[in-house]
């Protein structure tokens, strides 16, 4: 009697950095315990085929995802692994994310030469980054230094670093742990202050809504993480921000609630922030009502 053929393995799309692939690594790890077999495939984003336009200056989203939402679209792919903090806020058409994998370290991190924290930084010193927030809530911090724009993957920041071109870089704490970097850490920055930037330190994996991709990654999804990202996102929807907007929002589970924070620079410099709690049953009610505050002020 034949037993028949073994299923395909799930394909899974991804960028080509380091980063991103060791993400998509977590990802097919966590599958292989759910004996899902899988199989990535890279994919370009637009993204990284302009790696030298400041993140200031990237029009719409989807600059980092629009190529494998596509892959996943027309068939090439059946799922795509992202940074949740590099997603739309509108996916593509009959998408969804299927999975929020357990969150990372969610703060910034401080990378100096010689190990000298944000506070330490001599008057003047030169801050790489390539976010706007970042930006924002360092001029706020210490409008003493200055923020140079600076892209590229985070071995190429770290050799600009090391080399002299910045005496500081700002980046995710998470990205460099996953690259077994986090060892260059001098600072990670206190996540009430410096409030990290929605959704950072998640990796998502998006799928048709109805796909057999949905009902094999299913497994994977970490219900906290997920309504953490839920109401982060909601912040970003309502004030319509991109990765543009100087906006933070960061919640996190205390004694079974939710406890949600946002913050927003304002063009004079000031950055305003807000705090509420809520159930963790509605975290996009939450999400509006930090989003309705940070609005008003």
């Amino acid at each position: 009697m034949s037993l028949g053929a073994p299923p395909r393995a799930l394909r899974i799309a991804t960028r080509g950095s380091a980063l991103a692939l060791a993400q998509t690594g977590i990802a097919v790890s966590l599958l292989r315990e759910a004996h899902v077999a899988s199989e990535v495939m890279v994919v370009r984003s637009s993204g990284d085929r302009s790696p030298d336009v400041p993140a200031a200056l990237m029009e719409g989203q989807g600059w980092f995802t629009a190529e494998l939402e596509q892959a996943v679209l027309d068939g090439r792919a059946d799922a795509a692994v992202h940074s949740a903090k590099d997603l739309p806020t509108e996916l593509g058409s009959g998408l969804t994310v299927v999975a929020y994998l357990p969150r990372g370290d969610a703060r910034d991190a401080v990378v100096t030469r010689d190990g000298v924290g944000l506070t330490s930084l001599h008057s003047g010193a030169i801050i790489g980054t390539s976010s706007p927030r970042r930006e924002a809530f360092l001029r706020a911090l210490r409008p003493d230094v200055r923020a140079v724009p600076m892209r590229g993957n985070v071995d190429t920041r770290l050799r600009k670093l090391d080399e002299g071109e910045c005496d500081a870089l700002l980046l995710a704490a998470a990205g460099l742990d996953r690259l077994g970097r986090g060892d260059r850490i001098a600072e990670r920055l206190d996540p009430h202050r410096f409030v990290p930037a929605p959704a950072q330190g998640v990796i998502a994996v998006e799928a048709h809504r109805d796909g057999t991709a949905a009902a094999a990654c299913a497994p994977l999804d970490d219900s906290t993480s997920r309504a953490a990202v839920r109401a982060e996102r909601e912040v970003l929807r309502r004030l319509g921000a991109g990765c543009r907007l100087p906006l933070g929002a960061w919640a996190r589970v205390e004694e079974g609630r939710l406890v949600l924070v946002g913050a927003l620079a304002a063009v004079d410099g000031s950055v305003h922030t807000a705090e509420m709690s809520g159930g963790l049953d509605d975290p996009r009610a939450l999400g509006a009502a930090v989003a309705a505050a940070l609005g008003a002020r």
